[in-house]
């Protein structure tokens, strides 16, 4: 359903705002992860992947570092200046604890009063990257891209990395140089499979872009280092680790291979590089021992817990597919000039929404539950108060009819 020829730059149809509605839910539900927006996650103890917020009206900078779940950050800390940390491992909800004085939770108050397993960050503050800024940064006029270390789970600019982000970049996992160094023994398995890149560029706190040239041709590199071929040593490497033993381990022979890695900058993974991780006992332990024992699960990629909230989604879409007949038959029962009243209807209410959440993106605010109910009561009053002028049609309605 289109509008006439002299309506449609100024209008959308039904079907593109369904369309993107669609979008924009899929992608919340996408970070949300099948978070349960009702009961706080406390219960469930350090839970393997969860979207967290910080509180900075409860916890602000200079006090303890404290993490909420997303039921709390509806039910507990509503209208509060809330810092959306996206996604954390191993986490356990920190509302109402100690960290948060006399205030308890609503949701479940019988809690310890420290999280001891829990990590933190200058996240939980509002603050990012090496740079140590916040995000969106009201003084940084250089748009960059934030990326996530897989590790730390800190996020980074793109240009303070220390290297080239390469292109398709939200395919990828990332790692740090600095969780690099701390786990030395991933820098053998970045010389045989890191996405690579053409320089390393370590600019940051202000300090004007430096390039460093680094070897890239990595098949010239394996030839002058090893005089085994490309071939061959790939297919020693990946088939030669036996689970729960070191004989055949898969790190032990990449470092004989004698091929080198420049330590520097961060390193960008290609998908799926963990199932090329070695899991021979010793192996394990080098993982337990260093914090990584993670990277041996292929569920605690962001991807696959983005990929959990979308299949939850496409589950509950499918239960209530019955549900959207209604407005499809009662869309499809009206005339011309009532279709054109609501795609006016609906074409002003996404330009005001839009106009009243940028408010909340530039403070970086988290939007509740109750922001949008304040949103559509304005709505209401607004056409109430037209309605003395004319008949009009909104979704609203046709939905009971």
């Amino acid at each position: 359903m289109a509008a006439n020829d002299g309506e449609e730059d100024a209008t959308v149809s039904l079907v593109d705002v369904l369309e993107e509605d669609e979008e924009l839910e899929n992608e919340a539900s996408a970070v949300l992860g099948g978070s349960d927006s009702e009961k706080c996650s406390y219960p469930e103890g350090y839970v393997k992947r969860q979207a967290l917020y910080a509180c900075n009206t409860c916890t602000p900078k200079g006090g303890e570092p404290a993490g909420i779940c997303l039921a709390c950050s509806y039910k507990c800390h509503e209208g509060h200046d809330l810092f959306e940390l996206y996604t954390k491992r191993n986490f356990r909800c920190d509302c109402g604890n100690d960290k948060f004085g006399e205030m308890e939770c609503k949701l479940f108050a019988d809690k310890e009063n420290v999280n001891t397993g829990n990590k933190y960050s200058h996240n939980f503050f509002g603050l990012y990257c090496t740079c140590d800024r916040p995000y969106p940064d009201p003084e940084d006029e250089v748009p960059d891209e934030m990326i996530q270390c897989i590790v730390c789970e800190d996020w980074f600019h793109g240009r303070h990395l220390g290297c080239v982000v390469p292109d398709c970049v939200e395919l990828q996992e990332m790692i740090c140089q600095s969780c690099m160094n701390k786990t030395p023994f991933l820098w053998n398995y970045a010389a045989h499979i890191e996405v690579p890149s053409i320089t390393k560029v370590s600019p940051c706190k202000g300090e004007e872009d430096v390039k460093v040239e680094v070897e890239n041709d990595e098949e010239e590199k394996i030839k002058n280092e090893n005089p085994k071929s490309p071939a061959d040593v790939k297919e020693e490497t990946e088939g030669s680790s036996e689970e729960g033993s070191c004989s055949g381990c898969r790190l032990r022979e990449m470092k004989a291979s004698g091929r080198s890695q420049t330590l520097q900058g961060a390193v960008f993974w290609p998908s799926a590089w963990r199932t090329k991780l070695c899991t021979c006992a010793d192996c394990k332990i080098l993982y337990a021992d260093a914090g990584v024992s993670f990277l041996m699960d292929e569920m605690d990629t962001v991807l696959a817990y983005e990929n959990k909230g979308k299949s939850t989604e496409q589950a509950e879409q499918a239960g209530g597919a019955e549900g959207r007949d209604p407005l499809m038959s009662a869309l499809n029962n009206l005339n011309r000039v009532q279709q054109l009243e609501i795609i006016h209807e609906y074409n002003d209410m996404k330009t005001e929404l839009k106009d009243y959440l940028q408010r909340f993106a530039a403070e970086g605010k988290v939007v509740t539950p109750e922001d949008i109910r304040h949103f559509f009561e304005q709505q209401q009053s607004r056409k109430r108060r037209r309605a003395n002028a004319g008949q009009y049609y909104c979704t609203c309605c046709l939905l009971h009819e």
